[in-house]
Order: structure tokens, then C-alpha cells, then sequence
């Protein structure tokens, strides 16, 4: 299956504002790229890409006053398999677990399972670790949080996610998140690009959170908002949070003019790039085209 993957962004910054972008894929799924990814910038303005302590791709610019336009526009090879489903994928005890992953226990800023935790316990000991522990933690999220983009708030936190009973998506997965590290299961945010692909079309935006968790010693993905395996996921960042993985961080004060992402099933396309030397890609400095 081939994907198309596609955004149009335009900031409106009163003076020169330094930015970090995270809109690139993952260096894992450099082999999946069909076509560049290019990303362009008009005006166009100098920018350098590195890898952060999660190995999510970022870019930094300085972008001048005034509008600033950035837009890409590639295709992705995906399997077009469903997000794999392992009934039997066991929770390993803490004491068990790589050191690497103990960080995936902790509260974050968004997630603060230190709070829920006497409720998750309440809630979810009785079911045994494992998947379905999880699987339950989701179905509890999905049935208490409305969805709406008229709930977005960008400080609301997993237990207030809870409270209100509203939220975005990454409302759903801060509150799975927070409720499963409070039951000790090693659980990391995800965004990226999902669309509507074998199923009917649920929304006008493509760009998505939900989460991931160590069990049976590899990660598992799970997704609190829609709570079905879901087809063409395309990870742009993971972290412990939202506050890990924002599609951009700005420096001073901007205004968001638009803002479009695409994410839409293509019929097959001739590979037009080659494998992407990660080493290449983050060292000196590249110009937007």
C-alpha cells in the first residue's frame, strides 16, 4: 500500500522567531519512502535537522516576520496490515524490565499517574496483566471522554481529561497513558499521520495521538480515541507526552493561519527515492526548496 502524506502550514510571526519543527518521519521508515521528503519553506530560510533523546526527527529556523509557509507533499509504502493484535503478550514485573524503560513509568507533565493511581488500582487490579489490562484501561478512557475539536485545550492534563469528560485525541492517550504507567506498564505517546483508510472517512484531520506499551518484550500500539486496530499508521515522534512531541515550538509569539494535513491511500507510485543514509541527513545545514 502506498500512502500519501502532506501538510500546508502558514505562521504568521510580528518578529524573527526561532522554531523547532517535528513534522518529519521517523528514521526508521526511511525505507519506506517512496518519493523525497521535502520540506519547503517560503520564504525560504536556512534550517539544520537533528535527532532528540527520543530519536524523533526536529528542525530548527529562525523564521523572519511576517508569514512563513511551510508544506511537503510524499508518499509512504506501508504493509496496509491492521495494527497487530497480541492476546497473549505478557507485563513484565518492574524488576524485569531494560533499564531504558523505566522512564515510560513515570508521571509527565501531561500524564500524572502518580494521581490516578489509587483509582486505576481500584479499577483495573482485579484484571490480570497483560493485554487485557490494557485493552480494559482503553475501553474505560473511550466511554468517559467526548471527542471534539471544540474541547482542545493545551494545558488539560490526563486527570482533568477525566473530570471534564471532553477532549482531543491526545486527551485519550494522556489518560491511557497515565492510567497504565499507574499499573506499572511501560506506555509511550505517539503522533503521526493516520487516515481514514479502510474505514469510513471519521474526520477532516489525518495527524493523530495514541500510545504505545511494552508487553511480551517488544511494543504494542493502542489507540484510547477510536479503540480498534487502525490501518497506515505513519509515526512522526514519540515521548512521554505531548510536551515531548509537538509538531512545532515556537520562541516567541506566532499565529497559527493554517493549518492542513493529508493522509490518503494512493494507487502504487515508481520509488523515486533510495534508501536515506540517516548519518547524511542530520549533519550541516539544508535549505528549504
Amino acid at each position: 500500500m502506498h500512502i500519501r502524506v502532506g501538510y500546508d502550514l502558514v505562521y504568521d510571526c510580528p518578529g524573527p522567531t526561532p522554531m523547532v519543527l517535528m513534522l518529519s518521519i521517523r528514521p526508521e521508515r526511511y525505507q519506506d519512502l517512496v518519493t523525497p521528503e521535502v520540506v519547503r519553506f517560503d520564504p525560504d530560510v536556512p534550517v539544520r535537522r537533528y535527532l532528540d533523546d527520543f530519536g524523533n526527527v526536529c528542525t530548527r529556523l529562525v523564521a523572519p516576520a511576517g508569514p512563513i509557509r511551510i508544506s511537503a507533499d510524499f508518499v509512504v509504502a506501508d504493509s496496509g496490515e491492521p495494527d497487530p493484535v497480541s492476546l497473549s503478550a505478557v507485563q513484565h514485573p518492574v524488576d524485569e524490565l531494560p533499564d531504558e524503560h523505566l522512564l515510560w513509568l513515570l508521571a509527565s507533565r501531561y500524564c500524572d499517574s502518580d494521581k490516578l493511581s489509587p483509582l486505576a488500582w481500584s479499577v483495573f487490579g482485579h484484571i490480570p496483566p497483560g493485554w487485557g489490562r490494557v485493552q480494559a484501561i482503553c475501553d474505560f478512557v473511550h466511554d468517559r471522554i467526548a471527542f471534539g475539536y471544540e474541547h482542545a485545550r493545551p494545558t488539560r492534563v490526563a486527570s482533568e481529561a477525566l473530570e471534564e469528560g471532553v477532549g482531543v485525541c491526545r486527551d485519550y492517550a494522556h489518560l491511557a497513558i497515565a492510567l497504565c504507567r499507574a499499573m506499572h506498564i511501560p506506555t509511550r505517546y505517539c503522533t503521526g499521520w493516520m487516515g481514514d483508510i479502510g474505514i469510513p472517512v471519521i474526520g477532516p484531520m489525518d495527524f493523530s495521538a495514541w500510545f504505545e506499551v511494552w508487553l511480551g518484550e517488544r511494543w504494542h500500539t493502542f489507540d484510547a480515541r477510536h479503540n480498534f486496530p487502525r490501518i497506515g499508521r505513519i509515526v512522526v515522534a514519540r515521548g512521554r507526552d505531548a510536551a515531548d512531541t509537538a509538531l512545532s515550538t515556537t520562541f516567541g509569539q506566532t499565529f497559527l493561519e493554517r493549518f492542513i494535513v493529508i493522509a490518503e491511500e494512493v494507487a502504487p507510485q515508481p520509488r523515486q527515492s533510495s534508501r536515506v543514509d540517516p548519518s547524511a541527513s542530520f549533519s550541516g545545514v539544508s535549505q528549504g526548496s
